[in-house]
């Protein structure tokens, strides 16, 4: 009965593990293809909206170079720039 209850318990808590994992739809704009290929070939794409209320031009400027300089994206310097250009005009808060 013990054994139930631990494999029952363990089962709970990786039941969320296997839930599907929301797909994110960006805004359909120039560049957007080279955002899908850089950006999700190392995270979720859940982290551009999530980060956007927080970060304008420069933000997203600073926010690309980091993940080159520091964590070793190897992204080029035209898509660098297209990127964080497609995530400042897309991005920007509704006013």
């Amino acid at each position: 009965m013990r054994i139930f209850a631990i494999a029952f318990v363990a089962a709970l808590i990786a039941l969320p593990a296997t839930a599907a994992e929301q797909e994110i739809a960006l805004k359909k704009a120039p560049s957007l293809d080279k955002v899908e290929a850089n950006c999700q070939a190392c995270h979720s794409l859940a982290y551009i909206p999530m980060n956007s209320p927080f970060l304008n031009a420069a933000g997203w400027n600073a926010e690309v170079t980091k993940m080159i300089k520091a964590f070793g994206a190897p992204i080029d310097d035209a898509d660098a720039k297209a990127i964080a250009d497609y995530l400042a005009r897309t991005t920007a808060p509704e006013v």
